[in-house]
């Protein structure tokens, strides 16, 4: 029998023995007078108590009520389990606040549904890849949220392999979503933003068709002529000749793309910054400038114009090989007669490179995409130039690399004009030396 009973049931032993004593000396009416008005007493002091517990338990965090035997036993008992609850309560926000807190910090979205698939919780990324709305939407149904026909047949369907969806309020933003069930049919559901890997995934896929087929036809005209040779008694000289020219030149545009793609693979992949030094940008343009004749043989009308001596901080074989890159492309898309001009200037306070060519010219929707690997305007022009498609890509990582940047101006019909901006921080005084001999 437990304290509270037993003290309960002695005072009423006590009580009735306290009667019945009264009433054999003082008669019976006597006797249940006594009885009575102990019982009273009883009634009132546990009406009095329950009041005290009635009004503290009003008062959360107030202190416990100052009472002997059962009630001041019962007033300790509930003290204990309050403060152990109150404990309990702070461990549990405690936990749901580092929870939430991580959640918020993850780059993935998390979305937690009860039994009826509706929201009980979702991160800052959910919001983001799924519109979704932490305060508004919780207690919404998921598919009254996530307007996707594939996506509701997904959550059906359960745990499975991922779902890539792209959701037609959010244009170009690919998603991969996850669903996970956990306890009594509850579910996570875990979305990833993989925009960036489906775009290097359809980088890839085109780079590998490019590349096959920029290859195909070289090697094409090469094992022709190597079969129409081999099979030959007595091959015409005259034909031996135009077939080796044409498989020289075949060879040597598959060199320069194997070399392109080895630059550009070295510029996208290596980590370490290049070795830099000062490098003399007016005696570079001067001899891109030579070169520019030399590759023009004398078809086009080729310039220089230096209105700085300033030099550059920077890798000088990586500024040289997109130097002429731009010089090349202006010499190739420049008709016969036209006009090719590198310049080399100050502009405030920074410093220009430029190449202007008098050529066909391009037309305003394709500038954006100039720089991307195997981009072309004209791909029939581009074979008959002989260049790889790699030429920008190269200059627009060897621009980046540098902290400068690629300005592009054309007008269809009247030329183009490709500038290198470099900022104030990497142009240098030209050594004394080199003033004093240019002087």
């Amino acid at each position: 029998m437990s304290d509270f009973w037993q003290r309960n049931l002695i005072l009423a032993v006590l009580l009735l023995l306290a009667a019945f004593l009264g009433g054999l000396a003082a008669g019976t009416v006597n006797g249940v007078l006594i009885l009575s008005a102990g019982l009273a007493l009883m009634l009132g002091s546990h009406l009095r108590q329950m009041a005290r517990l009635e009004a503290w338990l009003r008062q959360p965090g107030a202190p416990v009520p100052d009472a002997r035997g059962t009630w001041g036993e019962l007033f300790y008992r509930l003290g204990r389990m309050l403060r152990r609850q109150s404990e309990s309560r702070e461990l549990l926000s405690l936990a749901l606040d580092r929870f939430l807190q991580v959640t918020a910090a993850m780059p993935d979205g998390v979305v937690v549904l009860d039994e009826t698939d509706r929201v009980v919780l979702c991160n800052p990324a959910a919001e983001q890849h799924l519109g979704l709305d932490a305060k508004q939407d919780l207690g919404q149904q998921i598919t009254y949220l996530v307007r996707a026909p594939q996506f509701s047949e997904f959550l059906g369907a359960g745990q499975g392999e991922p779902l890539v969806i792209r959701l037609p309020r959010d244009l170009g933003r690919v998603l991969s979503v996850q669903i996970v069930p956990y306890g009594a049919r509850q579910k996570l559901i875990l979305s990833r933003d993989i925009t960036r890997l489906e775009k290097l995934e359809t980088m890839r896929r085109d780079f590998i068709a490019n590349v096959s087929h920029e290859l195909r036809t070289p090697l094409t005209v090469v094992g022709g002529f190597l079969e129409t040779l081999s099979e030959a008694e007595h091959p015409d000289p005259a034909m031996t000749h135009r077939a080796m020219t044409l498989m020289a030149d075949q060879t040597r545009r598959m060199q320069r793309l194997v070399d392109d793609l080895l630059t550009l693979s070295r510029l996208e992949n290596e980590r370490e910054a290049p070795r830099e030094e000062e490098v003399d940008v007016p005696s570079l343009a001067r001899v891109l400038y030579h070169e520019a004749q030399s590759l023009s043989g004398g078809k086009h009308e080729v310039a220089l114009r230096l209105e700085s001596d300033l030099w550059v901080q920077g890798a000088a074989e990586e500024l040289r090989s997109a130097f002429s890159n731009l010089v090349t492309n202006a010499v190739r898309y420049t008709p016969e007669g036209g006009r090719v001009s590198l310049a080399w200037e100050q502009a405030g306070a920074e410093g220009v490179f430029s190449v202007t060519d008098s050529g066909i010219g391009i037309e305003a929707d394709h500038i954006p995409r100039l720089t991307e690997r195997f981009y072309r305007v004209d791909r029939s022009r581009s074979r008959e130039t002989g260049g790889t498609g790699l030429g920008l890509a190269i200059v627009k990582h060897v621009v980046n690399r540098h902290g400068a940047r690629l300005e592009i101006a054309s007008q269809p019909g009247r030329g183009s004009r490709f500038s290198v901006w470099f900022p104030e921080s990497r142009l240098r005084s030209p050594p004394a030396a080199s003033a004093a001999a240019r002087a």
